[in-house]
């Protein structure tokens, strides 16, 4: 266990609190003490939940730990069935009360409620909220769908399957669904039951009734659906559709398990959701897309997905890529052996930014953790994953998955780079006095007009290493570098000086720095 300042997923209890709030007719009983209660705001606040999560605490005190905290817990459950009335109970401990070890499920089971009851053994200090999502997820349909039967898999309409991971609180989780809902219709696919999101438990029972299952986010579905082929012989999807490339891929595959054309399911699906990212992607402007390094980090499914598109459509060098999903380390480090690279494998925030800076790339591609990292960098980011906060639920929809998905993700990425036509145009009128470096907005009229003129320049700024001299030919020399390569050129400079003792930076040292980095 490890003290951080940020994390990128909470314990695993916080991924139970996702899949009940989820659903429609669960109850969620946290054994917690006093502190551990901030359901209300993650999900009221960041998701803006139209409902207050279906989550109970204990909340008992310090002053309760030397009395009865069983009986507190028993009171809270028997509370909570009469007042919500729910369908199924799932009873829980909090990381803190997990050191009591009051066995919350052995305390529910003997009320004798008239409800199902599922006891979640989630260990908070080895384990993290997805785990903890997928966890209970698994837990509850393996109640509800104990065993095979023949009912199970009598008359499976082969048109037909389930969707398996969608929770409360996940990155375009609600979006997501839409999307592929739109694409599964427009083929001839039934979507029978959506499982976690918007289910009830007497849904969960149908789920074997379905020809297979379809799989969003393996990290949360990835283990019921495993479930699921075991116990009734339902296949399931591995492919994400992430990017255009990675629905058709999705799409060719769903019409193979439902029995129907591919090239045929293609066509009704272009025209229900049109694609515009790949020919954006080759358009002329785009075409200074090409080549530009971009490090992605985030959960594996985003993160692996990503850099797929990264590469193969939008003509991007992926120059890092890694997960915090260290269940899914494997997958991840067979995907960055397909771009060269080695997988950064960590949930340590300081490492992914020491990386990034390493890494010196023009894009970075993350989670709201490494928005704040680009930040601090320089760089421009864009949003992919989870760890999520407020503006990643917009109030319009904003897919990742999908064909609507690829062009949310073109216009997303695209957004914070500098585009051809732009660069051209400041680079002509570099030394006017309205768009030199330090002017301010123009469109701020006369108080941007006391910015200091080009000639008038600030000192030159710190390199990533700290500040070195430079003679003023290099640092004129270094102006000509397009701005948006400018300071990795000046780090790369610093670095080859600092290596080998030479002190000022000179024009000739510029150029040897060039020619070495170029080799």
């Amino acid at each position: 266990m490890q003290l951080s300042l940020w994390t990128y997923e909470g314990p695993p209890h916080i991924g139970a609190m996702r899949i009940a709030t989820a659903m429609r007719d669960v109850h969620y009983v946290l054994h917690a003490p006093q502190g551990d209660t901030y359901a209300d705001l993650l999900f009221t606040m960041i998701e803006r939940a139209r409902r207050r999560p279906p989550v109970s605490y204990t909340t008992f005190q310090a002053r309760d730990l030397g009395k009865d905290t069983a009986a507190l817990f028993q009171e809270s459950a028997r509370s909570a069935v009469e007042r919500f009335q729910p369908k199924a109970l799932m009873v829980g401990a909090s990381c803190t009360a997990e050191l009591i070890q009051d066995d919350p499920g052995g305390l529910a089971e003997a009320l004798n409620l008239p409800i199902p009851v599922i006891p979640l053994e989630l260990p908070a200090y080895q384990k993290k909220e997805n785990w903890g999502a997928a966890e209970t997820l698994y837990q509850l349909v393996r109640r509800v769908c104990p065993a095979r039967d023949s009912s199970s898999t009598a008359e499976r309409p082969r048109q037909s399957c389930n969707i398996l991971g969608p929770t409360g609180l996940g990155f375009r989780h609600r979006d997501d669904l839409h999307a592929v809902v739109e694409i599964l219709e427009a083929i001839g696919v039934e979507v029978q039951t959506v499982a976690p999101w918007d289910a009830k438990v007497e849904d969960l029972a149908e789920l074997p009734r379905a020809a297979f299952n379809v799989v969003l986010y393996p990290e949360i579905a990835g283990l019921t659906a495993t479930y699921l082929k075991r116990q009734h012989g339902q296949p399931f999807t591995q492919t994400i559709p992430i990017g255009a490339k990675g629905t058709e891929a999705f799409i060719r595959e769903v019409a193979e398990l439902a029995g129907l054309s591919p090239e045929q399911s293609l066509r009704r699906a272009r025209t229900a959701q049109p694609c515009r990212a790949p020919w954006y992607s080759a358009s002329v402007d785009a075409a200074y897309l090409t080549g530009k390094r971009v490090f992605v980090f985030g959960d594996a499914t985003h993160a692996m997905g990503a850099a797929r598109v990264a590469r193969d459509e939008m003509g991007f060098t992926v120059v890092g890529l890694g997960t915090y999903s260290r269940e899914f380390a494997r997958e991840v480090r067979a995907e960055a052996a397909t771009h060269g690279l080695e997988a950064l494998i960590t949930d340590d925030y300081l490492a992914v930014e020491e990386a990034i800076a390493k890494a010196s790339p023009d894009l970075v591609l993350g989670s709201q953790m490494e928005r704040h990292i680009a930040k601090r960098l320089g760089v421009p980011c864009a949003v992919i994953s989870a760890p999520v906060h407020v503006q990643d639920f917009p109030a319009r929809r904003a897919p990742q998955m999908g064909f609507e998905g690829a062009n949310v993700l073109f216009d997303t990425w695209v957004h914070p780079l500098m585009m051809g036509l732009e660069e051209h145009l400041l680079s002509m009128f570099k030394e006017d006095f309205e768009f030199h470096e330090q002017a301010g907005a123009s469109h701020l009229g006369s108080a941007s007009r006391s910015a200091a003129a080009p000639e008038q320049l600030a000192p030159p700024e710190q390199g990533l290493h700290g500040a070195l001299v430079w003679s003023d030919e290099a640092e004129q020399a270094l102006k000509k570098i397009p701005f948006f390569v400018r300071k990795k050129a000046r780090a790369n400079t610093e670095t080859f000086a600092r290596e080998r003792n030479l002190s000022p930076i000179s024009l000739d040292v510029l150029y040897e720095a060039k020619a070495h980095y170029a080799r």
